[in-house]
């Protein structure tokens, strides 16, 4: 599947200033000298070895034919990756190659009729994580072959993280242990760790203190961190762009908009595109929107201040998984996003919340952080800096199964998801009678009332 190719050399730099070079087989996060973020700097001379129309081909017939691991939507890309991870060492549950959706009734609802919903959800464990996972722990895998063992694996998450991790090192049967802030996960998030056999521990702070613990812990016991502060999660990640293409026959859309917390998938989006379009794949890049919940959003504060970027302490949002207030990969995300002409919009806790409704009404299970997304979207073409004309890809991060609280609570009367966040069109269920009468009487006017238009299709 490689055709012969030589395989292309990739490092660990440092881009802080020092360009610092080190092995990608190295258990390194940060610069020795200067301290700074490390990122995957592939050789680009041997990737342009094979022309763009050449890469496309092979990315498709790896996507129809090709066996484990390059059926993977991250593995069908190897050389852009990890090359140089063996096959065998490889661990993967076929993640990517999850639905391109076009969904034009909820777009022109939303005032976007070109829209198309990237439904990250449809992995594995439910979330765009699995994509940055899969890379990570097979690393810790060929770090195993090569006779560098690794004691455990670990990370800090608010849920989806952590469900990856979990079951990406079962998969490997590597130690796992996660750090989550108490009672701001969700149930079913929670679950997936412990099903996974995951050693998991609550901690009495938000994700930034959790963050802080599991590095100190992972620095001071050997343990490998599992974060996205650890790049190689970026270079999993940035397959969502290439994959975005081949979905549309390798054209570009105009907008791609995701939601945005420690900003590790924004930074893997920007970079894919850029990728595409140096190796001659696409001859041009889609503009970036990141949203952000109005309680945690650092990065629209930036964006409003000419990218001067400051963490703050974030408040409680519905959008769990983007409740960053120091997001790790913010000065990766602004650099991606200056490079793309992107902006910054927030999304208020009322709509993220109608904008989620919306979009279930429209047949989707949409989790909160991707109603932050799509009610960004929306204020976005209200204000025309997406133009009605334009192809918009909105990324959902998570499957809405992960949230079923947050959606029993909004429809079932008497409770709410949110303080001050007024419900609206909510879908309580009918106690009636066990008699076809009764029944009839309840139910048939809501036919004609709940789907006025339904005789028109």
């Amino acid at each position: 599947m490689n055709d012969l190719m030589p395989t292309p050399c990739a490092w660990l730099v440092c881009q802080a200033g020092c360009d610092e070079r080190y092995p990608m087989d190295e258990v390194r996060y940060r610069c020795a000298r200067c301290g700074g973020l490390l990122d995957v700097e592939h050789d680009l001379g041997a990737l342009g070895q094979r022309s763009g129309a050449a890469w496309r081909d092979l990315f498709d017939r790896r996507a129809r034919l090709a066996p484990p691991p390059y059926a993977s939507g991250v593995w069908g890309k190897k050389e852009w990756v990890c090359p140089n991870i063996e096959d065998k060492h490889v661990v993967t549950l076929l993640e990517g190659w999850t639905p391109l959706l076009p969904t034009p009734d909820l777009g022109e609802a939303l005032g976007l009729p070109n829209l198309l919903v990237k439904q990250c959800g449809h992995s594995h464990t439910g979330s765009f994580k699995d994509l940055g996972m899969t890379v990570l722990v097979s690393m810790v895998r060929h770090l195993s072959g090569c006779g560098h063992a690794v004691r455990a694996v670990a990370c800090a998450s608010t849920g989806d993280t952590s469900a990856a991790l979990a079951a990406y090192a079962a998969r490997a049967q590597i130690p796992a242990c996660v750090f989550l802030p108490a009672g701001r996960i969700s149930d079913e998030q929670l679950t997936q760790a412990l099903a996974n056999f995951a050693v998991t521990v609550a901690l009495d702070t938000d994700f930034d203190g959790c963050m802080a613990v599991a590095a100190a812990f992972c620095e001071r016991h050997g343990v490998y961190l599992a974060n996205s502060m650890n790049p190689l999660r970026i270079e999993g990640q940035k397959t969502l762009s290439v994959e975005v293409c081949q979905q549309l026959g390798w054209e570009v859309p105009d907008w791609v908009v995701v939601p945005g917390g420690n900003l590790g998938n924004v930074t893997a989006i920007g970079r894919g595109f850029l990728l595409l379009r140096a190796l001659g794949l696409v001859d041009r890049t889609p503009r970036l929107a990141v949203a952000q919940a109005e309680g945690a959003a650092p990065l629209w504060r930036a964006f409003r201040d000419g990218w001067r970027y400051a963490p703050i302490v974030a408040k409680p949002t519905l959008a769990t998984a983007i409740q960053i207030g120091a997001p790790v990969n913010a000065h990766k995300a602004i650099e991606v996003l200056r490079a793309l002409d992107g902006v910054v919009e927030v999304a208020t806790e009322e709509e993220l919340l109608r904008a989620a409704v919306l979009g279930d009404r429209h047949g989707l299970y949409t989790d909160p952080h991707t109603g932050v997304a799509l009610a960004a979207a929306a204020k976005l073409a209200a204000a025309g800096t997406i133009g009605r004309d334009e192809r918009v890809v909105v990324v959902s991060t998570a499957h809405g199964l992960k949230f079923s609280a947050f959606k029993r609570s909004y429809h079932l009367a008497g409770s709410g998801p949110a303080p001050g966040v007024a419900p609206a069109g909510r879908n309580a269920p009918l106690f009636l009678p066990a008699d076809l009468p009764s029944v009839e009487r309840a139910l048939l006017p809501l036919l004609d009332t709940r789907w006025p238009d339904h005789s028109a299709r």
